[in-house]
This record gives C-alpha cells, sequence and structure tokens, in this order.
C-alpha cells in the first residue's frame, strides 16, 4: 500500500523524470503491515546488478533478444523423464549479460535450479515441444536468437499414464523413440522461406570430438548466422561447471573467445555478436576493419 500510495508514485516519477535517479524496484512478498505485495527491500544481488547496468556499455540498447537455456524433460510416465546434463548455466549467463548491455531479453528456460537475475522475461517450460512453441513465439518479434539449450533430440512415441513398473518391463525393456523438432533448423527454415535477414540466429554446439568441423555442418545445415561451438569432453568447460572456452563461428570466420567464468564469457561472445546485429560478419568491426581478438574486446570496467 506504501509502495503504490499516490504520493509514492509520483514522487518516483519526479526522481526518475527531473532529477535523473534510477530506481530498483521492492521485493514482492509478505510484509510488515501483514499485506502480500511490493514493498521489500529488493535483493542484494538485484540492487548491485542494477547498479552494474549502468556501469555497463549499453551496446544492445533497443535490441530484443530471446535465449533458450536448460535441458528439456521428455517425459516417459509421471514419475520418469529422458534428460541430458545441461544446468542451463551458459544459456542464462548470456541472457544476464545482454541484459546488462541493454537490451530487453526473454529468457526460454528448461527445468533448472539455476537463479534467473531480476529485469529478464522469463518463460518456464519443460519439454522439446514446450520450447518449440514458445521459441518460435518470442522470435517473432526478436532482433536475434540464440539457441544455448540442450534440447532432447528424442521423446518417448507413448507416455505411460501411469508410473511403469520394472516387474512388468522384462529384463531388457525396449523404448520406441520419436524425432523432436529442430527449433533453431526450423527458425532458419522459416526465415528463409520468408527471404528475411531478422533475427538474426545464433546457435550452440556442445561437442566431445571434431568440434569445429561438426559445428561448422550445423551451421550450414541449420541456416543459420553463427554458431557457438565448445568441447563439452573438458572438465572445465562442459556441462555444470563455472567456466567455459568457445568458438564463435560463422560462414568466414572463427573467433576463439579464451577461458573464462561462462559470464566473462558469455559478454566476449556478444562483443563477437555485436558486429553482425550491425550487419558486419564475426571477427570484423562494423566500420569494415578487422577486430582485436575476443581476448582484447572487453570494455573497460570489471564486469
Amino acid at each position: 500500500n506504501m509502495w503504490n500510495h499516490p504520493i509514492t508514485v509520483d514522487n518516483l516519477k519526479r526522481l526518475r523524470d527531473i532529477a535523473g535517479y534510477h530506481v530498483v524496484a521492492p521485493g514482492v512478498g509478505y510484509l510488515a503491515c501483514r499485506w502480500v505485495g511490493a514493498g521489500r527491500l529488493a535483493e542484494p544481488a538485484d540492487i548491485v546488478g542494477a547498479a552494474a547496468c549502468l556501469r555497463t556499455p549499453q551496446d544492445l540498447a533497443g535490441k530484443r533478444v530471446v535465449v533458450s537455456s536448460g535441458p528439456t524433460h521428455e517425459a516417459l510416465d509421471p514419475a520418469r523423464y529422458l534428460a541430458n546434463r545441461s544446468s542451463g548455466k551458459m544459456g542464462i549467463a548470456m541472457a544476464h549479460a545482454a541484459h546488462r548491455r541493454g537490451a530487453a531479453v526473454t529468457l526460454v528456460l528448461g527445468p533448472t535450479g539455476q537463479p534467473v537475475p531480476a529485469g529478464i522475461t522469463v518463460v518456464a517450460v519443460e519439454s522439446a515441444l514446450q520450447m518449440a512453441q514458445a521459441v518460435e513465439q518470442a522470435a517473432a518479434s526478436a532482433d536475434v536468437v540464440v539457441m544455448a539449450a540442450a534440447v532432447a533430440d528424442f521423446r518417448a512415441a507413448t507416455i505411460a499414464p501411469q508410473k511403469l513398473k520394472r516387474s512388468s518391463l522384462g529384463a531388457t525393456p525396449t523404448l520406441a523413440l520419436r524425432a523432436n523438432p529442430d527449433i533453431l533448423a526450423g527458425l532458419g527454415a522459416a526465415r528463409q522461406k520468408a527471404k528475411a535477414q531478422r533475427p538474426l540466429l545464433v546457435g550452440f554446439a556442445a561437442e566431445t570430438e571434431n568440434v569445429l568441423a561438426y559445428a561448422r555442418d550445423k551451421l550450414v545445415r541449420k541456416q543459420i548466422d553463427v554458431i557457438v561451438a565448445n568441447d563439452v569432453s573438458q572438465a572445465d568447460a562442459g556441462f555444470a561447471v563455472d567456466t567455459n572456452r568457445v568458438i564463435v563461428i560463422d560462414a568466414d570466420h572463427a573467433v576463439h573467445v579464451p577461458f573464462g567464468t561462462k559470464a566473462e564469457v558469455a559478454h566476449r561472445v556478444w562483443d563477437a555478436l555485436l558486429p553482425r546485429l550491425n550487419h558486419a560478419p564475426v571477427g570484423k568491426k562494423a566500420n569494415g576493419a578487422g577486430a582485436k581478438p575476443a581476448k582484447n574486446a572487453r570494455r573497460k570496467g570489471k564486469r
């Protein structure tokens, strides 16, 4: 009630519009006055994040970014599902970095326990079919789509309505699968059919061998602009860890992003993607001059 009081609303508007202050919205929950609503002190991490945005160049301001992240869970029965090792950390880092740089970000997030920073619109999904629907809907108004999610390639042909009993399956049960839609390839085909240049389509390729070759094959086959490849067989750059190293690849260039935290790597990936948003290839500045390696592309100020 205090936060929504007309005098408070008017004073905050004056602070924003006249004095140029930036306001971190309060948390929502149970309040001292025994009401439930907006009025709690914002979480310290959200306050720090808002301050960090003010210290970060807003080179994605005005851009609408869609990021998919996390695994998908493909149900076998009410108790079991098929999944993969993705934690969602890299995709969330990509979404967070884009938000800090001024973009309006929609994060389509599979089942994961990772926290999501404030200011990002989250669409929670579980299965590949749900993720496909959410991404396609969000992509319709996006400038760039980053498919960082580890989407299951297959789902059960039939989902059992009741929990499957081990005793009824036999010693060597057989599981019938059917293919899930390739979300990124679908976006590439739709854009090709429409003869459009947007959204910029960015894929992720988690490989365990022949990383460059397999990534380039996916780039062509899915009809996308850029693919970010990494070797997930490495203990410090695979699933569920806080560090990574990747290669940002387009049709003509490959930018090696050195080892760092996933937050640092995410910013360096956006550094490499930024020229493409300004209609220049990866590895080139928007004015056509050769870009510096990604490790030298960080802006002033500690992230």
